[in-house]
Parts: C-alpha cells; structure tokens; sequence
C-alpha cells in the first residue's frame, strides 16, 4: 500500500514533547494528519493511555531533563524535527519555581543539545509572559523584556538560549510569543489565561464562573486553531525569510478583556452569569500587555489570524456541546 501523502521515513520523523498537554493534543492531530500518524512521536513525562494522542501513533515516556534518554530516543524513532511543548506554565511555576526552572530552562538546554548534536530542526514556543510592565500596551516585538513572573523569566531565558544557539551552532529553532491560548479537546495547563477556557467549561456545567481576574483585564488570546496554523506555518517558512525574532515572534487573534468574553458567552446563553472574584493570578495578568504588535511576524512569514472573539466564541460553545 502506498505511503500517505507527505509520510516522513525515518530519520525524517517528529517528535512532539508535552504532548499531552493543551497545545501538544491539538499539534500532534495536525501533524498526523499531515505527515501519516508514523511519522510523529508524541512524548511525555504523564502517561495516559486512554489519551487519544497516545491510541494514535507512536508514543514515548520522556523526560526532557533527562539528556542521555532524549538522546536514545531521537536515534531509536529517527527524528529529524523536535515540537518542544513541555513546559510549567505561570501559575504553576508561581507555585513551584525551582521546577519551573528544571523543566523550562533544563528541558530547552536538552533540545538545543540534542539539536546541536544530531541536526535536528527545533519549535520551542515562547509566551506573552516574556513581557512585564514596563512594556507598551501593545507590544513591539522588540522591546524590554522584565517579566514579573518564574514563567516568564523562563521564556526570556529560552529565546536567548535558542537564538545564541542559531547563530552560534546554526540550529534552525524556531518560535512563537503565544498570546493567551483558547480550546476546548484538552484541559488548560495551569497558565494565568486559563480562565478564558474554564469560563465555557462552568457556563455549561453549571451556568455561572468565578473568574479570578477583574472583568476589565484584558489580554491577547487566540483560538487553537489559529495556534496550530501559525505554529505550521512558521515551520514550513523559508529559513532566509526569518530574523532574529524567528526564536519568538508576536503574533495576536484577537485582545478582550475577561468581562467582555462572560458578556459574549452570555449572550449565545441566557441565564449565565459571571463573578470576578480576582485572586494572586490578577498581578501576572497585570504585568502583561494588553495586545501585541505581529507586524514582524506578517512581513516575514505571512501570518493572519481568523478567528475573533465571536467566531471563538460560537466554535468553543459548538465544540463542547458536541
């Protein structure tokens, strides 16, 4: 039987790490259906094997702090491509900081190495947490980097790291500054824009949430789909046409405070109601900015987002209900 369209051999193959996660669940189905479901090994520290990733193609428990193990298994599966989704996000890191440490800095230290190494092409994503008060409302993709947060200094961290490493090594690493990201096929991860995805969970099961940021916080989000569009498309890009920002460009969706998404939820369901009962998540959201400048990121690769609030809106609630 022939080969599906676009199936990569071996020694051509990916690996997704984190790939049980909210982004990983979503980037695994894109690139199997993509490339072949052989072509990509999903990898991650959790194991689940009732987890639709893991029943659909190859999978691997990996840590990504351990070096010697990411190494095997670059070689055994023939990877040519790392997906770097592990990560502790904001909250949690705020919790834990010296996991966050191990795991956000450590992790990326193991795929640049693994990458120097054996040729690999690496998407290491970074986050709008990179920024902190100091930025502009909207941010530039060039502009002072303080975050206030674990999370954040973490991915400052790891744009250094992956740039120092292209222009040192001439690792092709490639990412994005993902805004606040909006699904509904897999849990949110413990991130300070979790709210926007617990919102629809408790407007169905029980017609009302507690949002633990004011209703005037706004932030730039963006549906999944989007996400994955962008993270494709970054990958299939020309590596002449990229920059230095290719280790963290800006993109945006779309930028709403939290009151507004309860008003448009509320409308497509009469009856829900929303308290915001702010708590120590308020201050991360506080130190970001409330949208991003993605000119750069248009010019070098074409990026545009299509989904707004409503659109995100009418797909998340669509989405859940089926």
């Amino acid at each position: 039987m022939a080969d599906p369209p676009g199936l990569k051999k071996l020694g051509e193959r990916i690996l997704v790490t984190g790939a049980l996660g909210q982004i990983g669940t979503e980037l695994v189905e894109a690139l199997r259906a993509k490339y072949g479901p052989d072509a990509v090994v999903a990898s991650d520290l959790r194991e689940m094997p009732d987890h639709p990733v893991v029943r659909s193609g190859p999978f691997r428990h990996l840590s990504v702090i351990d070096a010697d193990g990411f190494d095997s298994v670059v070689v055994e599966e023939g990877i040519a491509v790392v997906y770097h989704l592990a990560a502790i996000l904001s909250a949690t890191g705020e919790r834990l900081p010296e996991l966050a440490e191990r795991i956000n800095v450590g992790g990326m230290v193991t795929v640049l190495e693994a990458a120097r190494k054996h040729g690999l092409r690496v998407y290491a994503p970074s986050s709008i947490a990179v920024f902190g008060p100091d930025a502009p409302d909207v941010a530039p993709q060039v502009t002072a980097l303080n975050p206030t947060t674990v999370y954040g200094r973490t991915k400052v961290t790891g744009e250094r790291l992956a740039l120092n490493y292209w222009k040192q090594y001439g690792v092709d690493v490639r990412g994005i500054r993902y805004p606040g990201l909006i699904s509904w096929k897999a849990p949110a991860g413990g991130g300070t824009t979790d709210y926007a995805v617990d919102i629809f969970h408790s407007a169905l099961a029980a017609g009302h949430f507690d949002c633990f940021v004011r209703a005037d916080t706004r932030l730039p989000m963006m549906y999944i789909d989007d996400a994955i569009r962008a993270t494709l498309e970054l990958m299939d890009a020309p590596a002449d046409s990229l920059g230095d920002a290719r280790v963290g460009y800006n993109i945006r969706g779309d930028s709403f405070t939290a009151g507004e998404l309860a008003d448009a939820i509320s409308a497509r369901m009469p009856g829900f109601t929303c308290d915001f009962v702010p708590d120590v998540r308020q201050e991360y959201a506080d130190s970001w900015p409330d949208d991003v400048d993605d000119s750069v990121a248009v010019a070098e690769w074409g990026w545009k987002a299509e989904f707004g609030l409503d659109a995100i809106c009418d797909t998340m609630l669509r989405g859940m209900k089926s």
